[in-house]
């Protein structure tokens, strides 16, 4: 019982430090899109900035998660904590001396998400080796708790120190925020070691290949991975499509409400898991959890000009994703060796996130080249401006439409497949 309890102890220290940081960070993100999207007006821009923080992690997540299982997990977090703030050092220097550009931004946060790409799945290991594994899915309910938190805090918070003290001090907190979750990495927790094996010699290649070779012969795993891989791409473009759709018509303080809503949403159902006993089948509550999502949130947004349905799509749209997002960790914790979770998950990130930078520029580009000027070519339409509305915004609720779309008819499509998958525990 009392190894219970330091165990997790240790949890409840790691999640709200590294928590914290993260709302930090997600600060500055939030910030740099008001920022760049005021420059520019372009929702391809904004859309950008994202795709150069995953186009790393997508690309070398293979071999990041390679990485982590050979190296020193919470040696691994700290020293990509540390090079990630000093590329937010970077930043707030740029900026202050007048001298930040798109491009700058575009490289500084490459290298940030090559960070994060080797980060994720050490600090991922990291949890399961302090967390008992009956307190699995309490513990990932937490920790969709806190990202639902961040996602209410970090768009009011954001824009509310950026309207009142500009980019500089968003960085600031940011970096305060760090100087908290590695001091207490660094001096308060201590990870279990992981018994040494022969894959210890092994080279990165190798160990990257055997990450491969267990979702090939893990069909679950992988096909779970390959559907929130699609739901990604349909996530993805909506957040590039979303500022394009609210900041025209109603500007940033709107955008940051409508954002937080989100966040409202994902806070009331990271408690889902929390409280809800064991599901039968966790499968079946991944697909349906995000058919329920895409299939309402997109056309609620498409299809009307008001910020309290913009509001309510929100909640409809992200209430469930915690508890699909617990199931998720709960059969890769149970399924995949703790020996093998660093590169598995690594290979989940390539598989499952590289859409991710795929939908925020089909978003950008299409609501930019094609859903704007189409609608500006249907502006005596009433067929189209009654679906749509007219003016800037109008293309952005069209891409919301064919999101719609998109979205239902990739659940029912992967739901009719993933049926013949069973998970027991």
């Amino acid at each position: 019982m009392k190894d219970r309890k330091t165990s997790l102890k240790l949890f409840y220290i790691l999640w709200s430090t590294q928590s914290l940081s993260q709302l930090g960070s997600a600060i500055t993100e939030f910030a740099l899109t008001l920022w760049i999207y005021e420059k520019t007006g372009s929702a391809l821009s904004t859309a950008t900035l994202t795709i150069c923080t995953y186009a790393p992690y997508v690309i070398m997540s293979i071999f990041a998660g390679a990485i982590t299982d050979r190296f020193d997990k919470k040696k691994t977090m700290l020293i990509c904590d540390l090079l990630a703030a000093l590329m937010t050092v970077v930043v707030f220097v740029l900026y202050r001396t007048d001298t930040l550009t798109m491009w700058h931004l575009y490289v500084i946060n490459a290298v940030s998400g090559l960070m994060n790409t080797v980060q994720q799945p050490a600090s991922e290991v990291a949890y399961t080796l302090i967390v008992p594994k009956d307190y699995y899915q309490k513990t990932s309910g937490f920790q969709q708790l806190s990202r639902s938190l961040i996602s209410i805090g970090n768009p009011l918070i954001a824009a509310a120190i950026y309207g009142l003290a500009g980019l500089d001090a968003a960085i600031a907190v940011d970096l305060l925020t760090f100087a908290v979750a590695f001091s207490a990495l660094l001096f308060f927790i201590k990870l279990p070691e992981i018994e040494e094996n022969a894959e210890k010699s092994d080279n990165v290649i190798k160990l990257a290949k055997e990450g491969i070779r267990f979702l090939r012969e893990t069909p679950l795993i992988l096909t779970v991975i390959l559907f929130m891989a699609g739901v990604n791409l349909t996530a993805s473009a909506f957040d590039a499509v979303l500022p394009a759709l609210v900041i025209p018509r109603e500007g940033n303080s709107v955008y940051g409400i409508v954002t937080a809503f989100a966040g409202v949403a994902m806070v009331a159902g990271s408690f889902l898991p929390m409280v809800l006993p064991k599901p039968k089948d966790r499968v079946r509550v991944i697909y349906l959890t995000m058919l329920f999502a895409l299939g309402i949130e997109n056309f609620l947004l498409a299809f009307s000009r008001s910020p309290v349905l913009w509001c309510v799509g929100q909640i409809v749209g992200w209430v469930f994703v915690p508890l699909m997002a617990a199931n998720q960790n709960v059969i890769m914790r149970n399924v995949i060796p703790v020996e093998l979770q660093g590169r598995v998950y690594a290979c989940r990130n390539s598989l499952q996130f590289f859409t991710i930078p795929v939908g925020l520029f089909l978003g950008g580009f299409l609501v930019d080249k094609v859903c704007e000027p189409f609608m500006a070519m249907k502006s005596n339409s009433h067929f189209w401006t009654m679906l749509f509305g007219t003016g800037k915004g109008s293309g952005a609720a069209l891409m919301m439409g064919i999101l719609g779309v998109t979205g239902t008819v990739l659940c029912i499509t992967s739901g009719q497949i993933m049926k013949k998958y069973k998970y027991s525990e």
